[in-house]
């Protein structure tokens, strides 16, 4: 009768075991696609999924967000075009809006170095890179003044923060992807370099930045071999960074850590840097000298 007993007992543990077992695999069976969504961004190549665009006009995308610049929309606010295409190698003004959570334009917007938007223009192969400052009509519609655009597909960024709303004081960039007719010719992206020349000026970039993290990454600007020390100030710095990814064209926008402190700085500049995802990025490092702005570009890799 013991024998029996126990017998039994083992029974009902092994199929209790079975049942547990089953269940635990059918709920990791439901989740393996989100957990393969997870990590879709960290790649080279863009998802296949909708456009950005396309994915901020779905009810509840403004608060999925990634807050990476890749959308349309995000907290409620709201970045408008009807321009779908802009003309190819000559000078246009692109127009949109920034609507809040109330659906209504906004107007009011905080000063952030020197500007109330900083506006970018890159081509999906990282080329053609622009950085302007639109003007804003009083019924909140902004015209960005942008240079001759090769064929291809552009991205736009509006960098921004309200002044007053439920958003005030959050640092916000939405985009939209414009096409520009005409056979694009996609340019390689250059090797990964601590260096590169404009103008006659040598940058070099130093900092190994993990994605995720908050890291300093220092520049330093030379003429022939000797330090430069004439940069004036640009933006309420000594030098603007900008940055985006292969691939998708994530942004991050690199802050100076010390403002200009008088009309000549450099050779050396510091930034604070986060960057969202590994991989390779294209950096955008403007500076001026005799009146002039100077864009030198540089691939870095992010661990």
């Amino acid at each position: 009768m013991s024998q029996r007993f126990r017998t039994s007992r083992r029974a009902l543990t092994a199929a209790a075991a079975t049942a547990a077992l089953t269940l635990t695999l059918a709920a990791c069976g439901g989740g393996s696609g989100s957990g393969t969504d997870k990590h879709a961004g960290h790649g080279s190549t863009p998802s296949s999924s909708a456009p950005a665009d396309d994915m901020a006009s779905m009810p509840g995308m403004d608060a999925a967000s990634t807050g990476n610049g890749l959308a349309a929309a995000k907290d409620g606010y709201r970045m408008t075009s009807t321009a779908a295409t802009l003309p190819a190698g000559q000078a246009t003004g692109y127009r949109f809006t920034v609507t809040g959570p109330d659906g209504r334009p906004v107007t009011d917007f905080a000063v952030d170095q020197t500007k109330r938007m900083h506006f970018y223009a890159v081509r999906s192969d990282l080329t053609g890179f622009q950085h302007v400052h639109p003007t804003m009509a009083a019924n909140g519609t902004w015209t960005a003044p942008l240079a001759a655009l090769q064929p291809g597909t552009w991205r736009l960024y509006a960098s921004f923060t309200p002044d007053s709303g439920s958003g005030k004081g959050k640092d916000m960039v939405l985009s939209r992807t414009v096409k520009v007719p005409g056979m694009a010719m996609p340019t390689p992206l250059p090797k990964v370099s601590g260096t590169t020349t404009v103008d006659g000026y040598t940058v070099a970039v130093q900092g190994e930045p993990m994605a995720g993290m908050a890291h300093q990454l220092t520049a330093t600007v030379s003429r022939d071999g000797k330090p430069v020390t004439d940069l004036q100030p640009y933006l309420d710095t000594y030098a603007h960074l900008t940055a985006f990814h292969q691939g998708d064209l994530a942004f991050a926008h690199l802050h100076p850590e010390s403002k200009a402190d008088g009309d000549h700085g450099g050779p050396t500049l510091t930034f604070h840097a986060e960057f969202a995802q590994s991989g390779n990025w294209r950096l955008f490092l403007q500076f001026q000298t005799g009146g002039r702005l100077h864009t030198a570009a540089l691939t870095l890799h992010v661990g």
